[in-house]
């Protein structure tokens, strides 16, 4: 366990988001975090497989000891606080059965950025209630760093479908008895196949159940290129959950991303006005993977007497999450736009009679 006293007071420092310091609470010394010469690893998936591992879900939970207060803290979090002095307390990930970080990123934005990003998202919600607006502050926030898998990848895929070609035909209809011709669209498809090739960098995979991907998902895009190797000092002060999604299933949510991009790789490859891809058979080599450790803040607000969830990237400031809808204005806005279409009826009726 890693615990970083104060070199003033004795206190334990905690990692101040936007430096390269470990900060006092009490005293406010500051301690230089030096730079180590590490570089960010990547673990070969193939060597990784035949590794004995156990599930991380029948891990024991790590057993914190303080060194300040003496109490014992039981959690399944790689850093937390002692639930009695509220000293921050790291867990050594070297040599563990599980999956160690080897990257992190860390925090940028501090309480008091938390506090404006809130205000700038209440202030920019549509068809929310005015009252909204004047909720700046979050009722209990949680700077957490949450696990996600990355994953590298040398793609080649062989494909087969069709290519469409437009054409335009001359069809003879009749209206009011009289016989008309019209020009339509009609596409001629002809066999494709071929072979397309994508380096991917950096797929990103949530690796942890505990918060909605759709959430996680509105926070992005992530700052990745100031991802720092991983130690233990930028999580001082900070929670970090513990990963509950294996790497094997994290693979496989990457490939289905990498699937999405490799199919529009296919149809570009296809080219022509429309494309119909059949099948896909993609072939992955160099697979690569590592545990990068991301910020976020977990906070709540109250609002006309219920509490909401939100996210905030902890990097960029941008905020996902629960929000209250404004009856009244949704209203509003259907009556107007119902008003908008009568209007635009009308004009065309009377230049169509007149």
């Amino acid at each position: 366990m890693n615990q970083y006293p104060c070199s003033s007071c004795g206190a334990n420092v905690e990692f101040a988001p936007g430096t390269t310091v470990l900060k006092c609470p009490y005293c406010g010394a500051e301690t230089p975090l030096v730079p180590t010469g590490a570089r960010v690893r990547e673990h070969s998936y193939a060597e990784f497989a035949g590794l004995p591992r156990k599930p991380v879900a029948t891990l024991a939970a790590n057993t914190f000891t303080c060194r300040g207060c003496g109490a014992v803290t039981q959690s399944d979090k790689i850093s937390d606080r002692c639930q009695f002095c509220g000293a921050p307390l790291v867990a050594d990930t070297a040599g563990a059965e599980m999956v160690a970080p080897e990257a992190v990123l860390p925090f940028t934005l501090d309480r008091p950025a938390l506090r404006q990003a809130l205000r700038r998202w209440a202030s920019s919600r549509w068809f929310a209630p005015n009252s909204l607006k004047k909720v700046t502050e979050a009722e209990s926030s949680h700077s957490t760093y949450l696990p996600h898998w990355t994953y590298d990848a040398r793609t080649m895929s062989q494909y087969t479908g069709q290519r469409g070609e437009h054409y335009w035909d001359t069809e003879t209809y009749t209206e009011n008895g009289e016989t008309k011709t019209r020009q339509v669209q009609r596409t001629r498809w002809y066999p494709a196949s071929g072979t397309v090739a994508r380096d991917f960098d950096d797929v990103l995979v949530v690796g942890t159940h505990r918060v909605a991907p759709k959430y996680l998902d509105a926070l992005e895009p992530w700052p990745l290129p100031q991802a720092q190797p991983y130690r233990p000092e930028f999580l001082a002060g900070h929670e970090t959950l513990r990963y509950d999604v294996e790497p094997e299933a994290g693979l496989a949510s990457a490939q289905s991303r990498m699937a999405e991009v490799i199919e529009g790789d296919c149809r570009d490859d296809i080219g022509g006005d429309e494309q119909r891809v059949g099948s896909v058979h993609t072939d992955y080599a160099d697979v690569t993977f590592k545990l990068m450790l991301l910020p976020v803040w977990l906070a709540c607000y109250l609002h006309a007497g219920r509490t909401f969830n939100i996210l905030v990237n902890g990097c960029t400031g941008e905020v996902a999450g629960e929000r209250p809808y404004s009856v009244p204005k949704i209203v509003a806005a259907v009556v107007a736009a119902l008003v908008v279409i009568a209007a635009i009826v009308l004009v065309v009726s009377l230049s169509q009679s007149g």
